[in-house]
């Protein structure tokens, strides 16, 4: 359930971004994979990964579930490249230490501008590892298909990124937890939070609480705030027989937002539940905070989850 809610994000702008130098693998703020760069890339703040806004040169990293390599080993990487626009002209096999992993190489036009690309699939233990670099083709002599390969071969994986480390990768900050701690972040994108045990995260065993960042505009209409709200609730997987309790609007740090409550329950043990989504609106996009947890004891419960999204600050 929980990797369905937490996709991981796969670009962001080129912003706040701080330099390197250091010949051991750097590991962006919250990621778990790390590589030595080649010279002239920096480390971004607000993206997993680094850049070169200059030469409009990135590498972004992606962390997927272990399941997912032997699906995208099987061919599966390339068929999603293609969609994606991305002509494939190669594919090596290249193992680390890590453990097995395979190369993509080939180019891909977008904006009026052909990019060539190396994207690398690597397996561990624990998640699939995804490096992705795109080189606009002007600038194939300030960094040749060997350099970025070179620094492909230094790919790193650490066993886990500090919380704090993690939480400073997000485009908001959490001044107020209510007794709630850190399980997983998502890179400048989304957290999870929960007052039990960090590898038990499964309904109804314990309240968790998931806060997302989306881009895209939703209209000011109130009514069409109201369905959007509504359709964002239905599709939260792990939950079945939504029945809403309320839902209307209301502010939230000073910005228009959305308070639906609804009664549900959990798809593998039909237990009951209870589900608390706010929305606030803002800016190109919208602040998601969703809470869930048994019925019981929901009122205690849900002064807990109000009390962290009213302390929720974005960056």
């Amino acid at each position: 359930m929980l990797l369905r809610l937490i996709l991981p994000v796969l670009f962001a702008l080129f912003a706040l971004i701080a330099p390197v130098h250091a010949d051991d693998p750097v590991f962006p703020p919250g990621s778990r994979v790390g590589l030595v760069p080649p010279q002239g890339f920096e480390v971004g703040k607000t993206f997993p990964g680094f850049g070169d806004p200059g030469r409009n040169a990135l590498i972004l990293i992606t962390e997927l579930p272990a399941s997912a390599y032997a699906e995208l080993d099987a061919r599966l990487a390339d068929e999603q490249l293609q969609r994606q626009g991305v002509t494939v002209e190669n594919r090596e096999p290249m193992a680390f230490a890590m453990g097995p992993g395979f190369l993509v190489t080939g180019h891909q036009d977008a904006g009026g501008v052909t990019f060539r690309r190396w994207i690398l699939f690597g397996s561990t233990s624990q998640f699939t590892a995804i490096v992705s670099v795109q080189v606009p083709e002007a600038e194939k002599d300030t960094y040749p298909d060997a350099a970025v390969r070179a620094a492909l071969a230094t790919v790193a994986v650490r066993v886990t990124a500090p919380v704090e480390e993690q939480l400073v990768a997000l485009p908001f900050t959490l001044t107020e937890l209510a007794g709630f701690h850190v399980a997983r972040v998502v890179p400048g994108s989304a957290a999870l939070l929960t007052d039990g045990r960090t590898d038990q995260l499964e309904l109804p065993e314990q309240p968790l609480l998931l806060i997302t960042v989306a881009t895209g505009n939703v209209s000011a209409d109130t009514s069409d705030r109201d369905r959007f709200a509504r359709g964002l609730l239905a599709e939260t997987p792990g939950i079945k027989e939504i029945r809403l309790v309320r839902s209307e609007p209301l502010r939230i740090g000073g910005q228009p937002g959305y308070e639906t409550i609804a009664e549900a329950k959990d798809v593998k043990t039909n237990s009951d539940l209870m589900v608390a989504q706010w929305l606030r609106f803002g800016g190109r996009g919208h602040l998601r905070v969703l809470g869930m947890a048994r019925k019981d004891g929901w009122g205690e419960m849900f002064m807990r989850l109000r009390a962290v999204r009213d302390g929720i600050e974005l960056r």
